[in-house]
């Protein structure tokens, strides 16, 4: 049976900055040629993480190790010129009297001629060989963080790790771009750690997705999981849109709740009679004129060929719904809706009582 061995391992690390606990006991692994992404909201610790792995930032509990060798620990700092680490910043840091490829080339040890091989593999790589004489202020800004991407990984690092790196671009060029990015490191096989506060980045990109709240990693997991299967409610209201809506289980695989009774596998495991709270996608709530249940129009948001809806169920909780956009509904109307959940996502309510949800995520 083959064996897999961690190619970066963070266990049980806790980071404190004065008498501040900005890390707490964060355990995660990415294998050779993985690409990882740390995911959370502004101020959650996950840039901090990032540069403890990069050597800028000391432990107070746990260690790092790359490979077989611990590079941090409590009584240990391998200083960050050591590590073999490279590094794509948040504003790219581009040298602005060098062209692209004297930005590309800067700092590797190689002699001449082996350096321009170097630089002319990763000018072609990354699509910037008609480029490579231009200077930075000349680039586009995706240009721009390709070259930043191809500067980093001249010298072959073990490990390549990303803080925002697409946080500066346009939207339309953002959703390009991470396709591309992924495919570079694919192609070079070097394993990688993003951050990003951009959910739809780090599905894009990333192979596994760890969500950070408070300094705490709450699931460390695939794209997949992480949507259709978060380990607390903490993920499942910071992760797509959805709505929470208090509901009890009757049976094994049946939860009563304002969208009716729903048959379907539970997440965890629940006792008849047990209070829960629903997890509810988007996607979760069909439309149907036809349907006996009716919702009450709240609020619609135009998405091009479809509309998300907010509406008030007749238990007076919101949830969401994704229709085609052909179905143009005023607000105030009642429409049908018919819920189509295979899975129910629950949690243990917070207190034994039917409460008002309110949607989360309308992003």
């Amino acid at each position: 049976m083959e064996q897999h061995t961690s190619l970066i391992k963070v266990a049980d690390l806790t980071i404190s900055i004065g008498k501040h606990e900005i890390i707490k006991d964060v355990s995660f692994s990415l294998e050779k040629g993985e690409i990882g992404c740390l995911l959370g909201p502004s101020g959650c610790g996950k840039t901090t993480l990032l540069r403890s792995i990069a050597g800028f930032e000391q432990a107070q509990q746990g260690e790092i190790s790359i490979g077989d060798k611990i590079i941090s620990s409590e009584t240990l700092m391998v200083p960050p010129e050591q590590r073999n680490i490279g590094m794509v910043f948040q504003d790219y840091a581009l040298f602005p009297h060098l062209s692209v490829a004297e930005n590309i080339g800067f700092g590797l040890k190689k002699s001449r001629k082996e350096r321009r091989r170097t630089v002319a593999r990763l000018l072609d790589l990354v699509g910037l060989t008609a480029a490579a004489r231009a200077y930075p202020h000349e680039l586009s800004g995706g240009q721009q963080q390709r070259v930043a991407l191809a500067r980093a990984i001249a010298p072959e690092p073990i490990l390549l790790l990303m803080d925002e790196p697409f946080s500066n671009l346009d939207v339309a060029l953002r959703d390009k771009l991470t396709v591309e990015v992924r495919d570079i490191l694919k192609e070079t096989g070097i394993t990688a750690l993003m951050v990003t506060h951009n959910q739809f980045e780090a599905f894009s990109v990333a192979d596994s997705v760890g969500v950070i709240f408070d300094g705490s990693l709450q699931q460390w997991d695939s794209a997949y999981n992480v949507y259709h299967r978060p380990a607390t409610l903490e993920v499942a209201t910071f992760v797509g849109d959805g709505a929470i809506i208090r509901g009890m289980v009757d049976a094994p695989r049946q939860v009563s709740c304002g969208l009716g009774e729903l048959t379907g596998d539970l997440s965890l495991p629940c006792e008849s009679g047990c209070h829960v709270d629903l997890l509810v996608r988007p996607e979760d709530v069909l439309h149907d004129d036809d349907s006996i249940v009716k919702a009450r129009i709240l609020h619609k948001s135009f998405r091009g060929p479809n509309i998300l809806y907010k509406l008030e169920l007749p238990s007076q909780e919101t949830c969401l719904a994704l229709v085609s956009s052909h179905h143009d509904h005023k607000l105030g109307e009642y429409i049908g809706i018919v819920p189509e959940v295979e899975n129910l996502v629950v949690f243990p309510a917070a207190a034994p009582m039917f409460i008002s949800g309110e949607p989360i995520n309308q992003h």
